[in-house]
């Protein structure tokens, strides 16, 4: 009787555990999720539009991928169609129907009333973001030539210690906010950090010169890829920077020789 019981509970025993081997092999079989493409084609910037109104959404002038890896293609695209679209849109609400309509964004900007919010948020907005798509580009990074090296390096040193002291304006900027190269009236260079949308055309914020280069410090422009490394992504910015275009900028503002009379 022992031996049939024994016979019986082994019995037992061996199906389920060939059931058990069934389960697993069957488990092996089922296909597994496809992954999440992480490559999908972004959107055409060129796509983006504004609402109407006086002020329009400039072209972006690249592909929303052209700076990766330093800037991924999903932060771009959310940055500009996104972020600087609702900045456009909102401007535009802001100053309809005023006296605003008819006057460049520097105007806006050098005219600000600063309790004016909505003007002082938005017209910031549009005009900081506009300027950053232009100070960078692919095949960018490396060190400016001409003028401007010459004047880095007379003002900071080296372009090394002129790194240092951006990276550092940039990294201290409390919150969200924008990081400036400027230069002044006399042609000299300085930096400068402001907040949220502020930048040096506004009146009274106490950054005072003329912007050749400027870095979006608020966490809608790195976080995807970055998280809260701000410093990791301050570093990558140097790669994509448009040197040919921040010296445009330099040349623009710097005063101009006498000339002999």
């Amino acid at each position: 009787m022992k031996k049939t019981v024994y016979f019986i509970s082994s019995l037992v025993l061996a199906v389920a555990l060939q059931s058990c081997n069934d389960k697993k092999l069957q488990e092996v079989e089922v296909p597994l999720p496809e992954k999440e493409v992480t490559n999908a084609p972004m959107g055409n910037p060129a796509d983006v539009m504004a609402d109407e109104g006086t002020f329009k959404m400039i072209p972006l002038p690249y592909a929303y991928d052209a700076l990766a890896p330093y800037i991924d293609a999903k932060t771009m695209e959310i940055h500009f169609s996104k972020h600087h679209l609702g900045y456009t849109n909102n401007l535009n609400k802001a100053i309809a129907g005023t006296a605003l309509e008819k006057l460049t964004i520097e105007e806006i900007l050098n005219k600000l009333d600063l309790e004016n919010k909505a003007v002082r948020n938005n017209a910031g907005g549009y005009y900081n973001h506009n300027f950053f798509w232009e100070v960078m580009g692919p095949n960018g990074g490396g060190e400016p030539t001409g003028p401007l090296a010459d004047a880095i390096k007379k003002d900071f040193g080296s372009f090394e210690a002129f790194k240092t002291q951006f990276s550092d304006v940039a990294t201290k900027q409390f919150g969200s906010g924008w990081a400036w190269l400027l230069v002044d009236k006399a042609g000299k260079l300085s930096v400068a950090s402001t907040a949220n949308q502020d930048n040096p055309l506004m009146p009274n914020i106490g950054v005072t010169g003329t912007p050749v280069l400027a870095l979006d410090v608020w966490e809608h422009a790195y976080y995807l890829n970055y998280q809260n490394k701000r410093a990791d992504y301050i570093d990558a910015f140097f790669s994509v920077i448009n040197w040919k275009a921040v010296s445009k900028k330099f040349d623009a503002a710097a005063p101009k020789p006498a000339v002999a009379q």
